[in-house]
């Protein structure tokens, strides 16, 4: 069986998330939505249909996978996923053809190999076409425990939940890295992993009283630091005397000092510093200055709006920090307020006040939106930074990044030309 795991039309609703990668690359818990559906569905060859830009390099992280290969699906019977759906601890279900539909796009659908290759399906030059095809198949259900991801904040949302499936889908427990005698574990020791290469310092505590706590390979967790379960820390991440709450999962490769809680930092990103960082999702190579802090509660307690394709939303909750795309840096002291997006490659400086709600993609945000040193120099310092992490920024990486800044230009020269005149 094939799984075909694809991106809708959607995607645009995850900016500045899904600049650099498609839908089902977003983190929520301790692993990425396609490695959720991956591991429910073993044994199952994985295709992948992304926007075309990101096709090199999601190659270059995933090498051998099949990608927008529409003749790879046809030779087995096979499981369509939408990317957006999170998936916990129940596989997409089996049986005859069908299809389970979220609105007017397919969550997923299950398709035979004669169904495929018969009638109007076998005519379908695009995958866009093949699934308006299989619309018209029998109707199944999501798994109860199963959502369709919106927008970024119901990644937020459903973090906690989300950590503790992958816990106990991981099934591993107890301590086959180093903890220090002086190192707490707050709660049921069998809620705990430190993976091989971890080390937990004197004078941490692990609280794990309201959900289990991850910390994997090569992590370091440094004196005076506190971890409340359901936190997952990720692949080689150092914590300097860091107050993470609960529903935190950061990726690999981060470094995170002050309070962090409910958030999302999907990897190689840097908080050092004291500040506050709630209820937000913080993408690749950002680094967040000394105090940065946003807030993710009003003083009325109204849900936050969230500005999504340039009109705001309401997410219908009360809780919502702030979106961050990747490359993005702040000075020191830079406020954010509740539900603010923060484009990619941006450069935040502080002006003594609150941020606006909104700061586009590849600027110089002095107060106001402005053009910069460039996009070269934005590049310039990305390469700095990645090598920092001894990456290096190859040539796909750079072609996606002209992509991106091209995808942005409406935006930000609207926002820019607005500020100038104001």
């Amino acid at each position: 069986m094939k799984l075909v795991i694809f991106e809708d039309q959607s995607f645009d609703n995850f900016y500045p998330l899904t600049y650099l990668r498609p839908v089902f690359e977003l983190r929520c818990g301790a692993t990425l939505l396609m490695e959720k559906m991956r591991r429910l569905h073993p044994g199952a060859e994985a295709v992948y249909f992304m926007r075309a830009a990101l096709r090199d390099t999601f190659l270059q992280r995933y090498p051998g996978a099949r990608v927008n290969d529409l003749d790879a699906i046809r030779s087995d019977d096979c499981l369509f996923a939408n990317g957006r759906l999170l998936l916990a601890a129940t596989a997409l279900p089996g049986g005859p053809s069908a299809v389970c539909m979220a609105g007017d796009q397919v969550a997923f659908a299950r398709a035979d190999k004669a169904t495929l290759n018969s009638g109007a399906a076998a005519q379908a030059a695009t995958l866009e076409d093949l699934l308006a095809v299989l619309k018209g198949l029998p109707q199944a259900d999501l798994p109860a425990d199963a959502h369709m991801i919106g927008y970024p904040w119901d990644l937020v949302h459903h973090n906690a939940d989300a950590i503790r499936a992958d816990f106990a889908a991981a099934g591993k427990r107890g301590v086959e890295g180093q903890k220090a005698l002086q190192a707490v574990i707050y709660g049921d020791p069998e809620r705990v992993y430190i993976a091989p290469g971890a080390e937990i310092h004197p004078l941490a505590v692990i609280d794990v009283k309201g959900g289990p706590v991850t910390i994997d390979a090569g992590a370091e967790v440094h004196p005076f630091t506190r971890i409340e379960g359901p936190t997952y820390i990720g692949k080689k991440t150092i914590l300097f005397g860091a107050k993470v709450r609960e529903g935190t999962s950061i990726g690999p490769m981060c470094r995170i000092g002050g309070e962090v809680e409910e958030s999302i930092v999907h990897g190689c990103s840097n908080k050092y510093h004291d500040g506050f960082l709630g209820h937000a999702y913080v993408c690749e190579w950002v680094n967040l200055g000394a105090l940065t802090t946003n807030s993710d509660l009003k003083n009325d307690y109204t849900n936050v709006e969230v500005y999504v394709k340039g009109q705001l939303t309401d997410t219908g909750m009360n809780k919502v920090g702030s979106f961050i795309g990747d490359h993005t840096k702040t000075s020191i002291g830079v406020l954010f307020n509740t539900g603010t997006v923060v484009g990619m490659m941006t450069n935040v400086v502080n002006t003594g006040g609150i941020c606006p709600k909104l700061i586009p993609s590849f600027c110089l945000h002095y107060g106001k939106p402005m053009k910069g040193f460039g996009f070269k120099s934005m590049v310039d310092t990305a390469r700095i930074s990645m090598s920092r992490r001894k990456a290096v920024m190859t040539e796909a990486d750079l072609e996606l990044l002209k992509y991106a800044f091209e995808i942005a230009k409406p935006e930000r020269d609207a926002m820019i030309k607005k500020a100038r005149k104001g």
